[in-house]
């Protein structure tokens, strides 16, 4: 037996005084994994309540889309009632379909990647 030694009673394997190379470049490699496998998990957890904590405003968003008040303010901005220096990004239909469509896909991601960790 190469790291592992039969003690004298023949029964308890006992390590030996030094390390192989081979184990303290596993528990090299082990420790980088776990070390980034944290701050990954940290960082999602973190962007996971930022993101929970957005549904609200996605689902106020795509209210307003489908509203009349959305139709008045488009017309408004139409006709130059709106202040030149107004974000306006709300009125391009396309800005808020696309957080829709990105939310959708990220949502449906996110469902994947759970139903693979927890089927393990």
């Amino acid at each position: 037996m190469d790291d592992l030694h039969t003690s004298a009673q023949g029964h308890t394997p006992r390590l030996t005084a030094e390390p192989s190379q081979e184990g303290i470049m596993r528990i090299q490699e082990m420790e980088r994994r776990l070390e980034e496998a944290v701050e990954a998990v940290e960082q999602m957890e973190e962007a996971l309540g930022r993101y929970e904590a957005a549904q609200e405003a996605v689902e106020r968003l795509a209210g307003y889309l489908d509203s009349e008040e959305w139709r008045r303010d488009f017309a408004d901005d139409e006709k130059g009632l709106l202040p030149a220096d107004l974000k306006r990004g709300v009125l391009s239909e396309d800005g808020i379909w696309n957080l829709l469509d990105n939310n959708r896909e990220l949502a449906t991601r996110m469902q994947e990647i759970s139903d693979k960790i927890l089927t393990k």
